[in-house]
């Protein structure tokens, strides 16, 4: 199973502190050790809102919001893509995770969509289509 393993924002990560040598060499051992057991896919962090901007549907219409944000608690500040047996798998490697922030921190764990978790609204077509797109990923 996939998972996207987000590390929240704190005031300090949308003030744009950026982390100690500590934390970064930290950060670094425990991406390699991810890599070495075949978990991590990818993994960034994320600059602070106020350098984002979202963008608001309502039927036709769109809406851009330039960042900051509000609601700090509810802001990513960083993510990893990660292959995992289970989801119990996932929180073994979270607990196993340096503090990501200076300070208390929080680190959101979510299951991604496989097409098979659609059901019958996947056609022979659609799932061609994801193959296809995969592969050209796969390439880049």
């Amino acid at each position: 199973m996939r998972v996207v393993v987000f590390v929240k924002a704190t005031e300090d990560s949308e003030a744009g502190k950026m982390p100690t040598t500590e934390l970064l060499e930290a950060m670094g051992k425990y991406n390699e050790e991810l890599v070495n057991a075949g978990i991590m896919q990818a993994g960034e962090g994320l600059h602070p809102s106020s350098r984002g901007a979202r963008v608001a549907f309502d039927g036709p219409n769109r809406l851009v919001i330039d960042g900051p944000f509000a609601e700090t608690k509810e802001l990513v500040a960083g993510f990893w893509i990660w292959t995992v047996k289970d989801m119990d798998e996932a929180i073994a490697w979270v607990k196993r995770c340096p503090n990501p922030m200076p300070g208390p921190s929080e680190i959101e764990i979510r299951p991604v969509f496989e097409m098979e978790d659609f059901g019958d609204a996947v056609t022979p077509e659609i799932a061609a289509q994801d193959e296809r797109l995969r592969e050209k990923i796969a390439k880049q």
